[in-house]
């Protein structure tokens, strides 16, 4: 079988090599990359030798670790399925060392072989940075900011009363302790130590922080 994957890999390299992106194969049962074109290897600065030594630790040190939750799943769905011609398009934000900053990449995988099994084996992966000059690219920020938002505070949210949420949405409407407490029919005081919790469990300091709490979980 390794006979076979390294004539698949050698029958395509010449074609990666030339492409103007990043082009990575993945032996999916170890997830090791087993290939990466010049262009690809160019940008994070390293060897093909150097990649194959990093293994599994090739994920960690360059791409956003909060990203594989969004496409890991579609990437395994996909090879579930088995389907030859589906392809799988996603964003990652990608950085070139440990300590660069990430940027933001547009990545489409598909199954590239199958093994003996019939299942798949490697799959091909071809990305390209995102133009930061322009506009879509702005947009494509602010939609990865907001999700990236949604992921660390999902738990803050969780913790929130069915009543904290009502406040909440009050609170973002910057309506008062009192006329929160008129809506509601309760005392002004509970209403404030409800305030209190809320922005405690939130970690809000002012209605700033409110209001994008409530826009983030829709509750506006």
């Amino acid at each position: 079988m390794d006979k076979k994957i390294n004539n698949k890999i050698k029958g395509i390299m010449p074609y990666l090599d030339k492409l103007p992106a990043v082009a990575i194969i993945h032996n999916i049962h170890t997830w090791n990359v087993v290939y990466m074109n010049a262009f690809g290897l160019a940008h994070l600065g390293i060897s093909l030798s150097e990649l194959f030594e990093m293994g599994n630790e090739y994920h960690r040190i360059f791409f956003n670790p909060d990203d594989s939750k969004e496409y890991v799943p579609k990437i395994l769905g996909m090879l579930e399925r088995n389907n030859n011609g589906e392809m799988i398009s996603f964003f990652q934000q990608v950085r070139t060392s440990v300590n660069a900053e990430y940027k933001l990449w547009l990545s489409s995988t598909k199954v590239y072989m199958l093994g003996e099994d019939g299942k798949p084996l490697l799959t091909l992966t071809v990305t390209i940075p995102v133009d930061a000059e322009h506009n879509f690219s702005s947009k494509v920020d602010r939609l990865m900011g907001e999700n990236n938002y949604l992921r660390s505070n999902k738990n803050s949210f969780a913790t929130l009363t069915p009543r904290e949420k009502v406040i909440l949405t009050l609170m973002a409407y910057d309506k008062s302790s009192s006329e929160i407490a008129e809506k509601l029919h309760i005392t002004e005081d509970t209403v404030k130590t409800h305030r209190r919790n809320i922005k405690k469990k939130i970690n809000a300091e002012n209605l700033y922080d409110v209001i994008k709490f409530a826009q983030a979980f829709d509750m506006l």
